[in-house]
């Protein structure tokens, strides 16, 4: 996907498009998530951020229930839709997102009318940095302003949840949503996901002489799949079997107790969502006291950890990640929900260019897909444009 970088361009595209100007221009972005994965399902904690790459949408509520939509980003044509024949799984491609946000909405009984819409993005679909949810929020942001709704953030977020879940199918939690509904630029959001409480965390790599790189493999995911929802039911047999509501209850303390009580599979899921609890709030403590530079080798546990503990990395991601480390960056790791995606690596500025050119030339040497690679930085949470 490629985005118009002026709002004022994608404005005159609607209008040429609908044959008339928009309500306005709301923006929401990807995410990065730092640490803490697959831990939002479980209770648990977990640390994104937002990035400075977008999805666009111009908008604008018609008097009728119909639903007008295109994007920007080739192949696709009008997409036409009803708000009252709307039911969960309803929707190809893209457009399930935004039908499945006013799906939701109106579930929460709000009166949400028909729409035009053109929606635009430059966050890379299926490299696990949430191009899904940025379209979500983008489009909820407009809805809730325009209906008068007026929900807050945390609702929001429900909401979203819900349109994933019920209406996508997608067994997803709320961290890639609250990252872009509450991300602020420079911080990362550590994220209670009990109970939605957000501290903004400093998270400046760069005043510390690094550089986030995010290399796309180029091997596309998707939530929807059967991997993400038997890593889910897995969580939630360990938590059955442990007698705890979430995994978020199991301490490091006994995780030698259940080692006895669970299964060999069980017990490497739940080991890596216990022990990737305590990584994020040890990332936290160390941001807080140390630094960015300090945090290198909890994000190579954590690689570890999703690789042999939930088994959710790939050739291409560990690849990726044992490139980097092994030409100068001092610490990566897989993001987002696996089986594909991102990695990160975390990079000293003097050797940026080293750790691209390796990657790209281990992956040529294995035949893969030439990775996509750029650096990212904590951006600002959804807001209207214009």
């Amino acid at each position: 996907m490629s985005t118009t970088t002026d709002t004022g361009v994608l404005a005159a595209r609607f209008q040429e498009t609908f044959g008339a100007a928009p309500d306005g221009v709301w923006q929401a972005p990807g995410r990065v998530n730092l640490i803490g994965e697959h831990t939002d399902y479980n209770e648990g904690f977990v640390l994104p951020f937002a990035i400075d790459k977008t999805a666009k949408v111009a908008l604008r509520v018609r008097d009728d229930s119909r639903v007008r939509m295109l994007s920007t980003f080739g192949g696709h044509g009008l997409v036409e839709a009803d708000l009252s024949d709307l039911e969960p799984g309803s929707g190809e491609g893209w457009s399930r997102y935004p039908l499945g946000v006013a799906w939701a909405l109106k579930e929460r009984d709000i009166d949400v009318p028909g729409f035009d819409l053109l929606l635009d993005s430059d966050v890379p679909s299926g490299a696990g940095l949430s191009s899904s949810h940025a379209i979500e929020c983008a489009v909820i942001s407009a809805l809730n302003e325009l209906t008068g709704a007026g929900l807050a953030a945390e609702d929001l977020v429900l909401a979203t949840q819900r349109a994933e879940n019920v209406y996508v199918g997608a067994p997803t939690g709320i961290m890639d949503q609250s990252a872009s509904l509450r991300g602020a630029k420079g911080q990362a959001v550590f994220l209670d996901c009990r109970d939605q409480h957000v501290e903004l965390v400093p998270f400046d790599a760069e005043s510390s002489g690094l550089v986030l790189l995010v290399i796309d493999t180029k091997v596309s995911h998707s939530h929807a799949d059967g991997g993400y929802a038997s890593r889910r039911a897995s969580c939630e047999l360990g938590a059955e079997i442990l007698g705890v509501k979430a995994l978020r209850d199991v301490g490091m303390e006994r995780l030698e107790e259940a080692s006895g009580l669970l299964d060999e599979t069980t017990m490497k899921r739940v080991r890596h969502v216990v022990t990737e609890n305590d990584r994020v709030l040890q990332t936290v403590d160390v941001l807080g006291s140390q630094g960015p530079a300090s945090i290198g080798p909890l994000l190579d546990a954590s690689h570890v950890s999703m690789r042999d503990d939930f088994e959710i990395s790939c050739p291409e991601l560990d690849l990726a990640v044992d490139t980097s480390r092994a030409n100068g960056a001092i610490g990566a790791r897989m993001t987002g929900g696996g089986f594909g995606g991102s990695a990160i690596a975390l990079t000293p500025v003097g050797q940026e260019q080293q750790v691209r050119d390796a990657v790209v030339r281990s992956f040529a040497d294995a035949g893969y897909t030439a990775p996509d690679i750029f650096t990212v930085t904590p951006a600002a949470g959804a807001r209207r444009l214009a």
